[in-house]
């Protein structure tokens, strides 16, 4: 009887967490939106202020080298019409009200409105890092499973090796040896643009030109992936459960991917979304090199420009990027594992 009732106990406790994820997910979405608005305001503030404290003045990139022609007149004009003609908490508050109504203002170096220079430049980027970080993910995993079920044999010193040898190499030595070997030595891969000089962007021309952009920034993140992965899958085949299967008998290849691996990819997932800042900074790398005309390039050209409404604009695009990045991160291991909850 006191087995039944134990049993019956443990089935109630077990089973709560269940009925209650839904309220734990919304408790965690609800404190991340209460920190990042704060986080964004400042984030967004930072950028006015360090505007005002900068020794580049906006308005002489804008001119070029027209600005040793214009008359003063036609300067003051300018500085009115691009709103620079006031204090910075005003620009700030125009600023702000804006990107509530939609217009983010002028971009200098674009010549266009931010706006338009977002949504152009916005979904090349997406296409990007969402393929980089598919091959970073699959590589990981393939190469930690294997590494992990042969623990000490040569697939797992190469993939060791290998790891702590990429984690000291910046995206952009990278993508310059990539361009070495697949450009210059190997001429098998478009190297710069989104399509060929001229062409249209159809879905040939885009996918030969996004391999190598792809590629890299997937590989340059493999490394912290795919280590952290074959030291969790590690831990996890000597676990009980794992040694529980092993003892019914069950096949190798089932204790590793159906036993071992599930509770593996729980750290996995939560180390994922601590590098979506670093996946950010090195598509910027990325883009930069192999020319492709997303985002990440823009916040390049922005700062050369001292384009302060595009670089503003970009930088708060990319701070919601990475808190949404971490929240979706810790609602799936929330989601995933029934001992977590929302307070950790």
């Amino acid at each position: 009887m006191t087995a039944a009732v134990g049993s019956g106990a443990d089935s109630a406790v077990a089973a709560l967490p269940a009925r209650h994820r839904g309220r734990e997910v919304a408790r965690l979405v609800a404190w991340r939106l209460a920190v990042a608005v704060p986080v964004v305001v400042v984030v967004a503030m930072a950028v006015f202020v360090l505007a005002a404290v900068s020794p580049f003045d906006p308005i002489y990139q804008y001119f070029g080298a027209g600005i040793f022609s214009a008359s003063g007149a036609d300067i003051a004009n300018a500085r009115a019409q691009l709103g620079l003609d006031v204090p910075v908490w005003e620009q700030f508050g125009r600023w702000v009200s804006g990107v509530f109504s939609g217009d983010l203002g002028q971009s200098l170096s674009f010549r266009q409105p931010v706006a338009t220079v977002i949504a152009q430049r916005l979904p090349w980027t997406l296409l990007l890092v969402t393929l980089g970080l598919l091959v970073s993910v699959v590589l990981s995993l393939v190469a930690a499973i294997v590494a992990a079920w042969r623990q000490g044999g040569w697939f797992d010193r190469a993939v060791t090796a290998v790891g702590h040898t990429l984690e000291g190499l910046s995206p952009f030595v990278l993508a310059l040896g990539a361009i070495a070997v697949f450009a210059v030595g190997w001429p098998v891969l478009p190297v710069a643009g989104l399509t060929d000089a001229g062409a249209p962007a159809t879905v040939d021309q885009v996918a030969r030109h996004i391999v190598l952009p792809a590629v890299v920034l997937g590989v340059s993140q493999t490394p912290w992936l795919v280590l952290h992965a074959r030291s969790s899958l590690i831990a996890a085949l000597d676990e009980d459960h794992v040694t529980g299967a092993r003892a019914r008998g069950l096949p190798e290849r089932v204790v590793v991917l159906r036993h071992a691996l599930p509770t593996a990819l729980l750290p996995f997932v939560t180390v994922l979304g601590n590098r979506l800042p670093e996946l950010v900074t090195g598509a910027v790398l990325v883009e930069t090199v192999f020319s492709w005309p997303g985002i990440a390039a823009a916040v390049v050209t922005a700062a050369l420009a001292v384009d302060f409404p595009l670089l503003a604009a970009l930088t708060l695009l990319t701070t919601v990027a990475v808190l949404a990045g971490a929240l979706i991160a810790d609602v799936a291991v929330l989601l995933l594992d029934p001992r977590v909850s929302a307070d950790g």
